[in-house]
């Protein structure tokens, strides 16, 4: 199945929208196939700043309909106390939110972004999709995350070498508290890292201690900055350390 011969037969739905690669794609995708389709993007602690900017900014550059919800996933216990099945709990509150405000906008069908390369064996959160009958376009179509990016850079997408980004609370070690505190500090943390260049990386916490996980060829760039870098993080946190077996979500 291709993405129109999709859209042909589901002409009208609501899209879980996060401004990422994905769904922005998804997004164009729809679009360009004459589908009726709204933008839903769940505004909540866990989400920077900068990917609201990112998904006002595409969705305006597509002339597409945008609905921004406020969702308190610091609300639920079930998420702050942060278990092994937290993204479980977290994308069911996310998504039936999303669910209840698109039906109510009239969009019976809900979209994610999920493509063709997520492993669904070992994500929690897609169990939760699954449960709530999201579909996932670019999952049934067979779009891995590769051709995703060269059909997002074809479209002129600027989305389309977005690195992946998964959400603040990944930065807590599952069994620690999430708090709002501990969110805005690996925000802040972050948001710095960014701006002195670097890009595709995360600062764990790890027992008071800032743990970076960065691309190995960043490392020269921290090398060169190391001592910005250790000014800034250590507003936050009591040291520094340097992962040199990188793993993201």
């Amino acid at each position: 199945m291709t993405l129109d011969a999709f859209f042909q037969d589901h002409p009208r739905a609501a899209l879980a929208f996060s401004g990422g690669t994905d769904s922005s794609y998804l997004l164009f995708a729809a679009l360009r196939a004459g589908a009726d389709v709204c933008a839903y993007y769940a505004r909540s602690a866990f989400q920077p700043a900068f990917e609201l900017e990112d998904a006002q900014r595409l969705s305006h550059e597509l002339g597409a309909a945008l609905v921004v919800l406020d969702i308190d996933v610091l609300d639920d216990a079930n998420v702050t106390s942060n278990p092994p099945e937290r993204c479980y709990y977290c994308k069911r509150h996310i998504f039936e939110t999303i669910r209840d405000a698109a039906r109510r906008d009239g969009y019976g069908l809900l979209l994610d972004g999920t493509n063709a390369s997520d492993d669904a064996g070992d994500r929690p959160g897609m169990r939760a999709l699954a449960e709530l009958e999201v579909r996932s376009p670019l999952r049934e179509c067979g779009l891995t995350k590769a051709e995703v990016r060269r059909l997002s850079r074809e479209a002129g997408l600027f989305t389309w070498d977005k690195p992946a980004y998964a959400c603040l609370a990944t930065r807590i070690p599952t069994g620690t508290p999430i708090t709002a505190e501990a969110l805005a500090r690996t925000e802040r943390a972050e948001d710095h890292l960014r701006a002195l260049g670097f890009s595709d990386f995360r600062v764990r916490w790890l027992d008071g201690a800032a743990k970076l996980q960065l691309p190995e060829s960043q490392l020269p760039l921290l090398l060169e900055r190391r001592e910005t870098v250790l000014a800034v993080l250590k507003r936050d946190y009591s040291s520094v350390m340097l992962d040199l077996e990188v793993r993201h979500e």
